[in-house]
């Protein structure tokens, strides 16, 4: 398992378009956790070549410990274009690939032994390149989403609507509220547990209007309750709120580590009183998965 962004949990992941130097830079100097370079559905066929040299010479211009927050989304696995990205873009030694259109755990595994020879190939350090994966994104990735568990190099989950809405034959994956239809919150669900079965971080996905703040603050109060880890994000201005919201307050670490003082004082302790209700092993479990998201300085 990959360690997401400086250290901890990656709260922010942030898209840059391969094919842009200034969008790039721009979002490798601001604060998202990892910067997602994009190589698939930002950039046109035509243009990927260009893209690749140019996000290669972007990763190799910056210092090995900034590379470890820089990660490249490449192409999808049933296409044409994924060894043409990961030949270009291993040897800059990015510090992960977003694997879009994962069709199940198989594809994790292919996609390690990929790179794993061009690890070897560019004299890279072995097994240090992480994997996020987009799942699902398709109807077929749907029945899949508890087949990760045990995969190589595999650091968090996460999904894509939109490629799911048109996988389906969908007009939209809105319901009359506004929200989610049952499709798409169902999806979010198995990615969600789908991640916490192969014991890595659920990535939420993106908020599409860039420009609703409220909007985004929200859902990412609510995915974060949910048990989500962290958000995708199109637009820098999505970064800090994202950070916040999946970022545990001062209160939340001191009433965890409270919680954690209790037990260790009792480790023969099933259950602890604890402001007039009961704590059980659950609840030690939750506190001490919110502390272990504590962000050093």
């Amino acid at each position: 398992m990959s360690t997401l962004g400086h250290s901890g949990f990656a709260r922010s992941w942030l898209f840059a378009p391969g094919d842009s130097a200034r969008k790039m830079a721009k979002a490798a100097a601001g604060a998202a956790d990892i910067v997602l370079i994009d190589l698939e559905d930002s950039v046109a066929d035509a243009e990927k070549p260009a893209a690749r040299k140019q996000t290669a010479d972007f990763l190799a211009a910056h210092a090995e410990s900034d590379r470890r927050r820089l990660w490249v989304r490449v192409n999808p696995l049933d296409g044409p274009h994924t060894l043409a990205d990961l030949a270009a873009i291993v040897p800059a030694r990015p510090g992960g690939i977003m694997l879009p259109k994962s069709r199940g755990g198989q594809d994790v595994r292919t996609l390690d032994h990929y790179l794993s020879a061009l690890e070897v190939a560019a004299d890279a350090e072995p097994g240090r390149i992480g994997v996020i994966v987009l799942a699902p994104e398709s109807a077929e990735a749907v029945f899949t989403t508890g087949t990760y568990r045990d995969a190589p190099r595999l650091a968090a989950l996460s999904w894509g609507v939109e490629d799911l809405a048109a996988s389906l034959g969908a007009g939209t994956h809105r319901g009359p509220d506004g929200g989610y239809g049952f499709t798409y919150e169902l999806a979010r669900s198995l990615c969600l547990v789908g991640a916490a079965s192969a014991g890595v971080a659920a990535i939420d996905t993106i908020h599409g209007d860039y420009r609703d703040l409220d909007g985004l603050r929200a859902r990412a109060e609510k995915a974060r309750r949910e048990g989500f880890r962290g958000m995708l994000a199109i637009h820098p201005d999505q970064v800090d709120i994202i950070n916040a919201a999946f970022a545990p307050s001062v209160e939340e670490l001191a009433a965890a580590q409270e919680i954690v003082d209790l037990f260790a004082a009792d480790p023969a302790a099933g259950a602890i009183g604890y402001r007039g209700g009961l704590l059980d092993r659950p609840h030690l479990a939750r506190a001490r998965a919110l502390l272990a998201t504590r962000r050093q300085p």
